[in-house]
């Protein structure tokens, strides 16, 4: 069992930047794919970034490509969401997922955080 924490939300204006981190613990000897979602009022889980076991590859969804950046400490056994540019469109909770599977192409997931809110003021 793995469990993830997220931390580093909270209340923005537009333009503003944040740091998403999520802290892994339990069964982290192994390595683990890592991935961002999100899920704002009333729409369903998107899909925001992922990163593979090394850290050597990344994807983004086209809508915050440019603007968000997923990056990993394994000595720490955390992921980061670094956001530049919020807008309102980007308020939702964000939720950190964790898989054995190292395609970073894959949507599938076995653990999955509580989320941490970001919200963003026009």
């Amino acid at each position: 069992q793995v469990q993830l924490v997220e931390s580093g939300g909270g209340l923005v204006q537009t333009g503003d930047s944040l740091r998403l981190s999520c802290a892994a613990s339990g069964r982290t000897s192994s390595p683990y794919r890592m991935g961002w979602f999100r899920q704002g009022p009333g729409k369903e889980r998107e899909f925001v970034a992922a990163i593979s076991w090394s850290g050597g590859v990344t994807v983004c969804a086209d809508s915050v490509k440019g603007r968000f950046t997923i990056s990993r400490d394994n000595a720490k056994n955390t992921v980061f969401l670094q956001m530049n540019g919020l807008t309102p469109e980007d308020t939702a909770a964000y939720l950190c997922a964790a898989s054995r599977s190292d395609s970073v192409y894959s949507r599938a997931y076995d653990y999955w955080g509580q989320g941490t809110q970001v919200t963003v003021s026009s």
